[in-house]
This record gives C-alpha cells, sequence and structure tokens, in this order.
C-alpha cells in the first residue's frame, strides 16, 4: 500500500456482521488499515446472498475486501483484554450490527475510551439505538420501504412483490458513516477528544430521498406560500421524478436499438435539437417556457418525438446530443453499463484475479495518484497473528496461550480421520 495513500496511518477496529460492514469498505479504497475482528466462527456473510463465487458470496468480497480479519470469542475474558489492546492502538472503533452489542460484553465506549481518548466509536445499525423500532430484526430492503422509496408492485396473480429498485439504505448510511468518522478523526487529532457516533441505515435512506419528503412537506402549507413552477402555471406537482411521468421534453423514447433518456426541459436546448434534427417547426409551434418546461401531457408532440428518436441507435442519439448541444443520455442496463464508451473510460475493472470478483473501483480520481488496490476479503481470522503482533506487540507466547486459553475459538483437536476423497 503507498506510504502516501490518503488514509494511510488511520486504524479501525471493526466489528461486523453482513452489509453494515460497508461502513469502512470506502475507508479501506482510501488507505485505512480496517481490522475485522469475528466470532470464531467468522461472519456468516460469506454465505449470505448471491453470487456465490467459488464458494464465497460476492458481498463478502466487495465489503470486506482489504480489511485483516481477527477472530476473537468476545465472551472470553481474555479475549476481551486482547479487544481493548487492539483498541488503545486504534482511531476509530466500528459497531456494525445491533446497537449496543459492544455495550452488552463490556466493551462500550466509556470503557474503550480508558485508554484511548481520542478514540471515535460508531454504530450503524438498521433502525438506530432509539425509537420504538430499535430492536426490531431487519434486512436491507425494510430501509427503504420504510423511507417510501419501493412502491409496491402486483403480479399477473394480483399478489404483491418487491420491484426491482436500488437499495439506498444499505448503500447510503455507508458513506454519510464515512464522512461522519473521518469528521470526528480530524476533530480528535486537533482537540485530543473523540466522539460517539450512531446511524441508522433508515434514517439515511430517508435523508437521501430528502428531496422528495421535504417536496410533500413543503406541500403542506397554504397553497399561496408554496406552489409549483412557473412553467405549469405554478401547478403543485409529484415531488422528484414522480412529476415527470406526463412529460414530454424530458422523456425516455424507445431508439432503434435501445432507448435514451430526452432532458431538452430548457428552452434553448429544445431550440437546439430543433434545428439539429431539422425540424424547426417543432420548435415554433411548440417553443415552451425559459426554463424547466417538460410540455406535460402534449400527446402530439410526444408522438412525433417518438418517431423522430425511432430513426436512429442510442450511440448515434448520444452523439448528436453532444454535438448539438441538448442533453440525451443513453438508458443503459447493469448488464449493458460495462460496454459504455463513458464506462470504460472512467471505471476500470479491479479483477478478478484480486479480489475473487471483478469489482468497481472508489469512484473519486486523485489526479496524478494513483490509490491503493485493495487485497482480497478475508477468511474469517486469516490475520490474527500477524494483527496482534504488530499492533499489540504480543510475542508467540503469549499468542499460545491466548490460543489454548480458547481467545480465538475452540482449541483445534486432532482429526485421525482419513482424508475424503
Amino acid at each position: 500500500m503507498p506510504v502516501n495513500a490518503p488514509l494511510s496511518g488511520l486504524r479501525v477496529v471493526e466489528v461486523s456482521m453482513l452489509g453494515p460492514a460497508a461502513i469502512t469498505s470506502a475507508l479501506v479504497d482510501l488507505g485505512a488499515d480496517v481490522v475485522k475482528v469475528e466470532p470464531p466462527a467468522g461472519d456468516y456473510v460469506r454465505q449470505m446472498t448471491w453470487p456465490i463465487v467459488q464458494g464465497v458470496s460476492l458481498m463478502h468480497l466487495h465489503v470486506n475486501r482489504g480489511k485483516r480479519s481477527v477472530t476473537l470469542d468476545l465472551r472470553n475474558v481474555d479475549a476481551k483484554e486482547v479487544f481493548r489492546d487492539l483498541v488503545a492502538k486504534a482511531d476509530v472503533v466500528v459497531e456494525a450490527m445491533r446497537p449496543g452489542a459492544l455495550e452488552r460484553l463490556g466493551l462500550g465506549p466509556t470503557v474503550l475510551r480508558e485508554s484511548n481518548e481520542k478514540l471515535v466509536f460508531a454504530t450503524i445499525s438498521g433502525y438506530g439505538a432509539t425509537g420504538p423500532y430499535r430492536n426490531y430484526p431487519s434486512h436491507g430492503i425494510a430501509y427503504d420501504t420504510w423511507a417510501g422509496i419501493v412502491t409496491p408492485a402486483l403480479d399477473g396473480e394480483g399478489f404483491t412483490y418487491i420491484p426491482e429498485h436500488v437499495s439506498i439504505g444499505i448503500n447510503a448510511a455507508p458513506l454519510y458513516g464515512a464522512l461522519a468518522i473521518l469528521a470526528a478523526v480530524i476533530r480528535a487529532r486537533e482537540i485530543g477528544t473523540g466522539a460517539e457516533l450512531e446511524l441508522a441505515q433508515s434514517d439515511c435512506a430517508a435523508a437521501f430521498d430528502w428531496y422528495r419528503s421535504e417536496t410533500y412537506r413543503a406541500y403542506a402549507r397554504p397553497e399561496d406560500e408554496v406552489t409549483g413552477n412557473p412553467s405549469d402555471d405554478y401547478e403543485r406537482r409529484p415531488p422528484a421524478t414522480g412529476g415527470m411521468r406526463d412529460g414530454v421534453r424530458y422523456q425516455i423514447y424507445a431508439s432503434k436499438d435501445g432507448h435514451v433518456l430526452f432532458m431538452a426541459s430548457e428552452q434553448e436546448f429544445w431550440r437546439n435539437f430543433c434545428d439539429g434534427v431539422e425540424r424547426k417547426d417543432l420548435f415554433e409551434r411548440w417553443p415552451g417556457s425559459r426554463y424547466a418546461d417538460h410540455a406535460r401531457g402534449n400527446r402530439e408532440l410526444q408522438s412525433q418525438l417518438r418517431e423522430i428518436f425511432a430513426t436512429r441507435t442510442t450511440a448515434d442519439w448520444v452523439e448528436f446530443g453532444g454535438r448539438a448541444n441538448t442533453p440525451i443520455a443513453p438508458v443503459n442496463t447493469p448488464a449493458s453499463l460495462p460496454d459504455d464508451p463513458q464506462f470504460h473510460d472512467r471505471l476500470d475493472w479491479i479483477p478478478t484475479e484480486r479480489l475473487g470478483a471483478d469489482q468497481l473501483p472508489f469512484p473519486v480520481n486523485f489526479r496524478n495518484e494513483d490509490l491503493p488496490v485493495p487485497e482480497m476479503a478475508p477468511q474469517a481470522g486469516q490475520h490474527t497473528d500477524d494483527v496482534l503482533r504488530a499492533m499489540c506487540g504480543y510475542d508467540d507466547v503469549r499468542l499460545t496461550a491466548l490460543r489454548n486459553a480458547g481467545v480465538f475459538g475452540q482449541r483445534p483437536t486432532v482429526d485421525s480421520s482419513p482424508p475424503a476423497h
């Protein structure tokens, strides 16, 4: 790892299960040393969800890439001492499971800060540490349904189902959490005092979708105080993309070989489009307003645009948009996205040979710098001895004594049975 990586020198001790471990993934990509403390049996994320790549889940390969794994049976008194020794050398402790798990083990933030005043203690959970849902079990989509992001769908037999959607809570919470962790570390290094951070994936889903919920909130005020856009005669439209169903100049159209998103909501862009396709008559008949005019409900114009867009391929329309200065974007799928030339230019896959599966890199470029390339996600306990030697100064005698005391799990037994064939 480059010694000048942005977060080189930042030490994180993480106790995590399943997806919330993603809170430290970006920190690893930027050079932080993240030690994942697992129970002796390991985090069952390795077998959770699909796809399973050569016996290991893609979720584990991605969210735990670049981390080092130490196994400790934290019910063991000696193991708790080892954990405190690890934390004494760390900047951050992350509790990525139901809140209060470490507290119940006698390893809460107050105890851990006795040997490390600058410690930043962050806990991330589904519904957070307070509120009536705080102890409820949950999985990732729950935070999106709770936040009003997922609309139930009906199949042909009238059964409801979960529609395909981007999971917001499990992706937004790690980003908010990582940002808060770094802010707290900066302050701790300046004033010598740590912090306790607590965040919920459900809260973060709601915060990420702020535009829609805040729009509904604004519309709850009197109509003479909050209106719609001038181009719609101040009619109150549904928030965000919900108000675009009837759009025409801001809409998806079928191309010759796929779909494109047409976004000529500004009058200037609309004029450029009409000039470019040699249909000035469309602009003369429907010039629209200067800003944010989607020509809502204009089916006659929509029919003509449908015929126009069907005459060229998606790639041709994207090139046309750049040349004519009118916004047109391809409508990709997760499967087709890697074939897009913009993707090719911006995002280089980290290959299977490195991480066990092709994975996307950290998406921010540090110009004229190379970020560290993370290592493959660890096996449970893979780095136990190395980490405890380096961070805690343990020697072989100490490690052997801890192993015999069951600190790392059950003492190994000799298997005299013949090998399986």
